[in-house]
């Protein structure tokens, strides 16, 4: 996590602040990623059941595989 800049060491809280504020989004974000990827696969596969769901559930199942796929790697 080098930028090559250095922090002068008053403004250091603020940037350490930041760093923990950016890494706590990027958690949330990949966690409701993988939530919403099961979501969506759990619904195309109720949609897939039947024929007439079968064109909008298994695109929307592979959706979800992409996101949970994403949201953990």
């Amino acid at each position: 996590m080098s930028e090559g800049k250095k922090t002068h060491w008053i403004f250091w809280p603020f940037v350490a602040l930041w760093r923990l504020v950016t890494w706590i989004l990027e958690l949330t974000g990949r966690l409701v990623a993988v939530i919403l990827g099961v979501v969506f696969m759990v619904v195309g596969a109720i949609l897939s059941v039947t024929v007439v769901g079968a064109f909008i559930g298994v695109p929307l199942f592979l959706f979800g595989g992409l996101l949970i796929f994403r949201g953990l790697f």
